[in-house]
């Protein structure tokens, strides 16, 4: 019985859930309020209340259905164990690329956070929370650019906090004017060309190989030997 009632109220959370994304995408975040949510849901705000404390926790509960996988995957970047973090480091950010790509959940969550939500009023918090977790991804990145630095992948002028930034700048970018207009550019086909342009900037240029093949000698041409006139003696 107490099993059954935890399963009906994450059912419940769960579909709240669903439909604020489909309301907030419809007519965003700041145009929607909990009791059009409760409406759209089946629901009373008595149950929005019960899982939610206000707007912006709910908010912040659709946004890390999608983020949090992702958050996870990218701690990992400076475990020490890894052979290649740098890779790593790509296969994190190739993959919230295909994800927004080819999940229209996330998709449609990156597109209300980019692009229908304003950070006023009660999403002040929202945003707040947004800021801490741009910091949280920025440490993640940097730490795992310092694992590649460690282990002599970066080139030695390389600041892994500085490219930490300008990695996240470039995702972020890319997922932001997409969402826009996927006629930006083909984004599922290009997303590695992309990262792997960026990260071979980073990369430490491979040693020069030592040219150590014996010089090879040209053959001279044999000189006709001529005897030498020795000028007249006039005397």
């Amino acid at each position: 019985m107490v099993r059954r009632t935890r399963d009906e109220a994450l059912e419940t959370r769960n579909s709240i859930l669903d439909t604020a994304e489909r309301v907030f995408s419809e007519h965003g975040v700041s145009h929607t309020s909990l009791a059009d949510i409760a409406a759209a849901a089946g629901v009373t705000r008595g149950a929005i209340y019960w899982h939610f404390k206000n707007k912006a926790d709910l908010f912040d509960a659709m946004m890390n259905r999608v983020v949090l996988p992702m958050e996870q995957m990218a701690a990992r970047a400076a475990d020490a164990s890894l052979d290649d973090p740098l890779a790593y480091v790509r296969a994190c950010a190739l993959n919230v690329l295909e994800r927004v790509v080819s999940d229209p959940q996330c998709k449609r969550v990156f597109e209300i956070c980019c692009h229908k939500c304003e950070y006023v009023d009660e999403m002040l918090l929202v945003r707040d929370r947004h800021i801490e977790g741009r910091k949280k991804c920025l440490s993640h990145i940097e730490g795992g650019l310092r694992n590649a630095a460690k282990k002599g992948m970066l080139a030695p002028h390389v600041n892994p906090r500085h490219a930490a930034v300008g990695l996240h700048a470039l995702v972020d970018g890319l997922i932001m004017n997409w969402i826009l207009d996927p006629g930006y550019l083909p984004l599922k086909r290009e997303a590695g060309r992309m990262i792997d342009l960026y990260l071979d900037g980073l990369r430490r240029a491979p040693a020069a190989r030592a040219h150590t093949a014996k010089p090879r000698r040209t053959k001279q041409p044999a000189r006709a030997l001529r005897p030498q006139s020795r000028a007249s003696d006039t005397r």
